[in-house]
């Protein structure tokens, strides 16, 4: 991360465990120490409803604790991608699931477009750990915490029993990133 500040918004709906990956990604940063801060927010529904999670790293303080001009957004759904994207710099980056998201508004940032859901459906057998999937695409792609601080991140704030899961599916998202990026 060569940026003063990095300001990450991980949006979709309910029930695709993107607040945690908030949580996760903010403990990779303090793992690594940056300093960070983690901010929320979804609908009324638990699942379903719109939801997000902001992270800001920096070597510097923050003196504002929610993203307002995202580097990096990554979007599960089309309406976080539509609602969202705008908020997006220009040099930013787009990481969308393309099995969901269909439409992509011209944008000047780099788009990242690949089915996360069906890929952790086929891989993991199980379409929850596409959060922490996504989230390890991210941070190889962008660079903004160290595999080491995520993996640590992951073992630290995950419950026990899906921990391997999510060890297995941050691995699979290094991997596609590596693939993506040559």
């Amino acid at each position: 991360m060569n940026k003063r500040f990095n300001e990450i918004r991980l949006s979709g709906s309910g029930g695709q465990g993107l607040v945690l990956a908030g949580i996760v990604l903010a403990n990779a940063a303090v793992i690594d120490k940056k300093k960070v801060t983690q901010t929320q927010s979804y609908g009324p529904e638990s699942r379903g409803g719109a939801s997000r999670a902001d992270v800001i790293i920096s070597n510097e303080e923050i003196y504002f604790p929610e993203a307002t001009r995202f580097d990096t957004l990554l979007a599960l759904t089309q309406e976080a991608c539509d609602k969202f994207l705008f908020d997006l710099k220009d040099d930013g980056y787009l990481i969308v699931d393309n099995s969901i998201v269909k439409n992509i508004a011209l944008v000047s940032s780099t788009v990242y477009e690949l089915p996360f859901t069906e890929i952790a459906l086929e891989k993991l057998g199980s379409a929850l750990p596409t959060n922490i999937l996504s989230l390890a695409f991210l941070v190889k792609i962008s660079g903004v915490v160290s595999d080491k601080a995520l993996k640590e991140a992951i073992e630290r704030t995950v419950k026990k029993a899906f921990v391997d899961i999510n060890i297995k599916a941050m691995k699979l998202g290094f991997e596609l990133a590596k693939k993506t990026k040559k």
